[in-house]
């Protein structure tokens, strides 16, 4: 058996907190819906619950078997070094943006605030090539937006602030216009 680091611990520990934070926020939005008998938290939670199996079954196998890059030839554990400041700075970067993305969702809207979401995700992933950033942001938005636009046509937060709404607004325009050629 092999020993569960304390790194290990703190990933699951943050992962439980997120799963008790999203369960929590999930009875704001406890409505009946009359096409769906399972209300509108249905699909959340199952989201939630395959999150929670996901991390009590990686703390399992962290216990029963150890790292799973452990005998990979040419790879060595990397360990979290939390008393290196950048370590735990790129750490809450990386923690702090969907919440701030989820946070302006309401007044920015997705239309608007998704490309630069993309953008700093993968630069606090270490991506430094602005050129690989800027035409990766473009292919994402553009497949995100035709899949929620056009395939799915599923409504999306258009933010209520100005110039963010005519924004979406002038999105969804464009949207309707192309689905009735």
């Amino acid at each position: 058996m092999a020993r569960v680091t304390r790194t290990h611990w703190v990933e699951s520990a943050i992962f439980l907190l997120i799963i008790v934070v999203f369960y929590g926020f999930s009875f704001e939005f406890n409505q009946p819906i009359e096409i769906y008998r399972y209300g509108a938290t249905a699909w959340p939670r199952v989201i939630i619950g395959v999150l929670l199996f996901a991390t009590i079954g990686n703390i399992w196998f962290q216990h029963k078997y150890g790292s799973s890059s452990q005998g990979t030839i040419g790879h060595n554990e990397d360990e979290a070094d939390f008393s290196d400041p950048k370590t735990v700075t790129r750490m809450a970067g990386v923690l702090l943006t969907p919440l701030i993305f989820a946070w302006l969702l309401k007044p920015v809207g997705i239309y608007f605030s998704a490309p630069f979401f993309i953008a700093a995700v993968m630069w606090l992933f270490g991506e430094r090539r602005w050129k690989a950033i800027l035409i990766m942001t473009v292919v994402i938005y553009v497949l995100f937006i035709g899949l929620f636009l056009v395939v799915l046509n599923a409504p999306l937060p258009q933010g209520n602030v100005s110039p963010f709404y005519d924004i979406s607004a002038w999105i969804l325009t464009m949207n309707a216009k192309l689905q009735g050629l």
